[in-house]
């Protein structure tokens, strides 16, 4: 098991310096690619990562907002046909806001 630096561009905002531990042999294995390609294991690497978050986006799907309404009989008198300042006006009054 061998310990793989990773550097990034020296822009310590978007890319930080990590250490990974790969095996010898898959290591060994990513060199002779990476050579041959003319790429990096780095780039190996970003690429591997970049799929399996695109992945796991996908497989969990979208975000759903639960459905959220109760019985009632719609908003009180004064605010039905009022507009969302005025109502966000009235939730707020007397609180600061």
């Amino acid at each position: 098991m061998r310990r793989l630096n990773l550097y990034g561009k020296h822009d310590t905002y978007t890319h930080m310096k990590t250490t990974i531990e790969i095996s010898d042999s898959l290591l060994d294995e990513a060199k002779k690619l990476a050579a041959k390609e003319g790429t990096t294991v780095r780039a190996f690497v970003e690429q591997g990562l970049r799929r399996i978050v695109a992945d796991r986006k996908r497989s969990r799907g979208a975000f759903r907002l639960r459905k959220a309404t109760f019985k009632g009989k719609g908003l009180q008198p004064g605010v039905q046909d009022a507009t969302w300042d005025r109502i966000r006006e009235s939730i707020y009054q007397g609180r600061g806001g």
